[in-house]
């Protein structure tokens, strides 16, 4: 019933819709007003790029599902690296986002994040309580579409190291993005890392802002990697994205900090098992108490609210169609 209403649409390979619920003249109108009901809410603002993305989902052959009016892909770590390889290849550039339940606190509180979101051309999913809320949903997302930078960083840096693809990292604190390029270099022989600290002003005309773009353009990464935390990356980004010289730009948060060992790093095989923010909890509390204990209800507050919504308007269109 639930995936009916939201006619959530899977992108096959070939472009074909392979997932798509059976909607009728009624329930289209029913979708219609909930969507009418969730831009006005919170006062959101829709992004009107639906059509524009579905179209570059299937050209890229790309699964890409709607998500209560958000959008996300289904990407394995496979799946990301091509895209950069895509971009190298095709001289294109592509900006790529993710999303857990702390980006989706965000989305609901931040306009800009909206409008990252919004911009970006893949969004990946970077928590495995987004999968899980998708399969409730009916989506077809698997435990594989869970991609955390920490698995993903591998793949990309053995491949980059192999294809001289050059990596541009902006974050962390000053020095620690160094420390943890140099552990990449040794580990991926012929790795080509640059780091500039995300501790600067970030005013977009400001001195040392226009100076980090000058050092990006230099390098002309293949792949920029953007760790400064949500939400500030994402509107670093958004806000620059005109200046940004990369084929490939990143939202990757504290990455480098767990490879320099700043921060400890979970097993693997706990964020496989979707139990990585229990590990965080514990070794950062003071930090992110309120990220794992207090944001999850509101997201879930807020997506009861939306789905209660689209019931009330339902049940309205029911009445009226019997009139």
């Amino acid at each position: 019933m639930i995936n009916s209403f939201f006619g959530a649409t899977h992108l096959s390979e070939h472009g074909e819709a392979l997932q798509r619920s059976t909607i009728s003249g009624r329930e289209m109108e029913n979708s219609t007003r909930f969507m009418a009901a969730l831009a006005h809410s919170n006062e959101l603002r829709i992004p009107r790029t639906h059509e524009k993305r579905i179209r570059r989902d299937v050209m890229m052959k790309i699964p890409a599902f709607d998500l209560l009016g958000i959008r996300i892909h289904a990407l394995s770590k496979r799946e990301l690296v091509d895209i950069v390889s895509r971009a190298v290849n095709g001289r294109a550039q592509y900006i790529i986002g993710n999303h857990n339940l702390h980006s989706l606190y965000l989305w609901f509180q931040e306009p800009r994040m909206r409008e990252f979101y919004s911009m970006a051309d893949y969004t990946h999913i970077d928590g495995m309580a987004v999968v899980l809320l998708g399969r409730l949903l009916g989506l077809a997302l698997k435990r594989e579409h869970r991609t955390g930078y920490m698995d993903f960083l591998p793949l990309l840096a053995e491949e980059a190291a192999k294809q001289e693809w050059r990596i541009f990292y902006l974050g962390s604190r000053p020095g620690v993005a160094e420390k943890a390029a140099q552990i990449l270099r040794k580990r991926y022989p012929g790795l080509q890392v640059v780091t500039h600290h995300g501790h600067f002003d970030l005013n977009q005309n400001g001195v040392e802002n226009q100076a980090v773009l000058a050092e990006i353009t230099a390098c002309a990464p293949d792949v920029l990697m953007v760790g400064m935390g949500m939400p500030r990356q994402e509107v670093w980004v958004l806000e620059n994205r005109k200046e940004i010289v990369a084929r490939t730009v990143f939202c990757c948060g504290a990455l480098m900090d767990y490879v320099a060992g700043e921060i400890p790093t979970p097993p693997r095989w706990i964020g496989r098992l979707g139990f990585e923010w229990l590990f965080r909890l514990i070794s950062e509390r003071a930090r992110l108490w309120r990220r794992y204990l207090l944001e999850p209800w509101t997201v879930m507050k807020q997506l009861s609210r939306l789905y209660w919504q689209s019931a009330h308007s339902r049940s309205h269109a029911g009445v009226g169609g019997r009139n």
